[in-house]
């Protein structure tokens, strides 16, 4: 069992940046893929990057290609979300999942294949 944790979102201007953390319980989360997903209201959850289990490689939405970068660091159990020149329609819940088979291969953009996630902060990008 994982349980994720989600901290730094917040309120931020067009063109500002925000680090997203995602602190995970358990002794084996070194060999989980993670994942960040984002849902704004009214919309369906979307896929923003994803990163293996060594920390390389990592895959990402078209929607935050330039932007934002993910990362991870194992031995203090967090994946991070770099992000910058955020624009107002990044504004939703970002949300970190992790997958639940251990070194899994193949990373993933569907969010049906990850078993564990967190509850979620808020970004909100103003104009």
């Amino acid at each position: 069992q994982v349980q994720l944790v989600e901290s730094g979102g917040g309120l931020v201007q067009a063109g500002g940046s925000l680090r997203l953390s995602c602190a995970a319980s358990g002794r084996t989360f070194s060999s989980y893929n993670m994942g960040w997903f984002r849902q704004a209201p009214g919309k369906a959850r979307e896929f923003v990057e994803a990163i293996s289990w060594r920390g390389a490689p990592t895959v990402y939405a078209d929607s935050g290609e330039g932007r934002f970068t993910i990362s991870r660091d194992n031995a203090k159990h967090t994946v991070y979300l770099q992000m910058s020149s955020l624009k107002p329609e990044d504004t939703a819940v970002y949300l970190c999942a992790a997958v639940g088979r251990p070194y899994s291969v193949s990373l993933d953009s569907r969010s049906q294949r990850y078993d564990y996630w967190g509850q979620g902060t808020q970004v909100t990008v103003s104009s």
